[in-house]
């Protein structure tokens, strides 16, 4: 087999499936063979999930699964079905220690962010020039931020952080002001009252994604208050997305800093 393709397995991503095309067109591929390569192409039907494998070329990111919910029983058929495909870049979500000690023991090439709370594998890459930088109200927002950095790092960003600059202490926000204007888009992530990303947003002139966490006490709500304050911000430039979904700032960090990739 050339090029070293894993038919029984499928590793969806534009390189292999440019070399798949090119050895059909140049002979050196049956197309007997190149339809036993693309027989889960493109999902894969689980019963229970259906892994969705075409997605690296919609998104330039795999299928991410989402663990909080999942049996432990259940990771581990996708875990072992996602490492006989092949596939190079894997992540699993929202994963507390116990389900993530299973799935290290299945995949070695897997890796565990224990503060984001994410399983991970992921091909080497090369830095953008799109900066990310992520920001924290406070310390307790530290866990929910790390998931946006890690994932944004594992898309392919360059990211640094800066923790605990909340607004009742302005002075360290200040502080870092002049790390802000390198940014090509900046991640507000806050609790409480939710006011960080509404001051960080009249600050730069880059776009502000507001993180709201779910941190605070009794009339926070569990981060409603957080999530309508910056719903209702004032400053222009701003992006808000779920409570407690890094995931989901970190992927939009990376695709705005990273606009004119290709």
């Amino acid at each position: 087999m050339p090029l070293g393709i894993k038919i029984e397995g499928i590793n969806m991503d534009k390189e292999k499936l440019t070399d798949v095309l090119n050895d059909i067109k140049n002979g050196k591929l049956s197309v007997a063979d190149a339809l036993k390569y693309f027989r889960d192409f493109p999902f894969k039907d689980m019963d229970f999930i259906k892994l969705d494998y075409q997605r690296d070329f919609r998104k330039k990111l795999g299928e991410v699964i989402y663990a909080k919910g999942k049996s432990v029983e259940q990771l581990e058929v996708i875990c072992r079905e996602l490492k006989s495909s092949g596939k190079e870049t894997v992540v699993f979500t929202k994963t507390d220690i116990e389900k993530a000690k299973v799935l290290l023991s299945i995949d070695d090439k897997l890796k565990y962010n224990v503060k984001a709370g994410i399983v991970y594998k992921t091909k080497a890459y090369i830095k953008k020039a799109g900066l990310v930088i992520v920001l924290t109200a406070g310390t307790s927002d530290i866990n929910i931020a790390e998931e946006a950095v890690c994932i944004a790092e594992i898309m392919g960003s360059e990211v640094k952080s800066f923790h605990d600059v909340g607004v009742a202490g302005i002075h360290r926000l200040f502080a870092v002001y002049d790390e802000l204007q390198k940014a090509d888009v900046i991640i507000a992530a806050a609790g409480m009252e939710g006011a960080l990303p509404t001051v960080v947003a009249g600050l730069v002139d880059v776009p502000v994604i507001a993180l709201p966490t779910s941190v605070g006490y009794g009339a926070s709500l569990k981060g409603i208050s957080a999530l309508l304050t910056m719903l209702n911000s004032c400053s222009p430039g701003i992006a808000v997305v779920n409570i407690d979904n890094g995931f989901g700032a970190g992927y939009l960090a990376h695709q705005i800093a990273n606009k004119g990739e290709k």
